[in-house]
């Protein structure tokens, strides 16, 4: 392998100052999971910087790509994250067309692209979101199209809560995320606006049109959570929780991200975390019906064909350490007795002297 404990301390490092909310997250990650989500997420957080501080973004998609296609071959250049991604990349066989995806949505970034309808939108957030969603799950060991799909589609709401959030840091940037199309069915005319951003109610009614859009795919991706490894969901329930509550900070101020920018408390962090270890527990059931987002698709027609190409057979316990998979024993074990008291206690010739709710406060109580 190629990367050191000195190469993972410099992705750490770069993590914990350029992304607070994904390291704050990190943090609930099992250590077997969390060192290389960091190392992957350093080598996406260099590639924004390099494309997005480029005057020519293209040449920097150019020399971004040549280092991914250096670290796929084994001969990473001489940085830490390069190193990092050449060990992730085999470890958890993440096929080569998702981060060069990532790379391609960075330089949309970098190049003004607009987006005139959401499923534009939906194309670029997938690849500068979506695909990080996907290979955070190959690195869970979790391989199926319908987990991936999910993961895909939490990605893309993550995208669109961070565009909702930014519209006024973006605007005097020169820049516009949420689609010309809405804002123009808004009454409001986009270069117009640029301009002169500013503040005002049909821009705000765009911006809580995305959030909800965002809900949405919250919605749907809680789905998804369940299918991974009982002890990386606090952390993919704690991620959603928060990002998802950037988008509600929005709406609480009627879509104004403007003249003000949407913050998070740590203690409203600390409360969503303590949310996401209590859904953990609670446990969310899978619903495999939901349709794959379009946007999505080619990520996991690219994961498919890599694994038939190679035969790669995922273990389905991937990454269940037998600490985790001892607590869903005992879990369901606690469940099989509450609904037993349960049936017990709607039985009126039975005396029940204890309510169901107090034999497994952990269970059925919030943290």
């Amino acid at each position: 392998m190629w990367a050191s404990e000195s190469d993972h301390a410099a992705c750490r490092a770069a993590i914990r100052v350029g992304s607070k909310t994904f390291h704050a997250a990190s943090f609930l990650l099992p250590p077997r999971v969390r060192k290389s989500a960091l190392a992957l997420y350093a080598f996406c957080r260099e590639a924004d910087d390099a494309i997005d501080q480029s005057s020519a973004p293209r040449v920097a998609l150019r020399e971004l790509t040549h280092r991914l296609q250096q670290a796929y071959r084994g001969a990473p250049i001489d940085n830490a994250a390069d190193r990092a991604l050449a060990d992730v990349v085999v470890d958890y066989a993440i096929p080569y067309e998702l981060p060069a995806a990532l790379l391609e949505g960075f330089a949309w970034d970098a190049e003004g692209r607009c987006y005139t309808n959401l499923d534009e939108l939906k194309e670029y957030a997938v690849r500068v979101a979506g695909t990080v969603g996907v290979m955070m799950s190959l690195l869970m060991g979790v391989r199926s199209t319908q987990a991936l799909a999910r993961a895909a589609e939490l990605g893309i709401a993550m995208q669109l809560s961070n565009i909702a959030r930014d519209v006024g840091e973006d605007a005097r940037l020169g820049r516009v995320y949420l689609p010309r199309r809405w804002l123009s069915e808004a009454g409001v005319d986009a270069e117009q606006w640029l301009a002169n951003p500013r503040f005002e109610p049909a821009v705000g009614n765009v911006v809580d049109r995305l959030v909800r859009e965002a809900e949405s795919l919250y919605v749907r991706a809680v789905s998804g959570i369940s299918e991974l490894p009982a002890d990386c969901r606090p952390a993919i329930h704690a991620a959603r929780l928060m990002y998802a509550e950037i988008g509600r900070e929005v709406s609480r101020r009627a879509g104004d991200s403007v003249s003000q920018r949407a913050v998070v408390s740590a203690r409203r962090k600390t409360l969503l975390i303590a949310q996401a270890l209590s859904e953990t527990v609670r446990g969310t059931p899978s619903t495999k019906d939901w349709p794959v987002e379009p946007a999505a698709e080619y990520l996991l027609t690219a994961v498919a064909q890599f694994d038939r190409e190679r035969g790669w057979v995922p273990d389905p316990l991937a990454g269940e350490s037998a600490f985790a998979r001892d607590v869903i024993w005992v879990l369901g074990i606690f469940e099989r007795l509450e609904r037993e008291q349960r049936e017990r206690a709607s039985d009126s010739s039975l005396e029940v002297s204890v309510p169901a709710a107090r034999l497994v406060p952990s269970v059925t109580g919030n943290v």
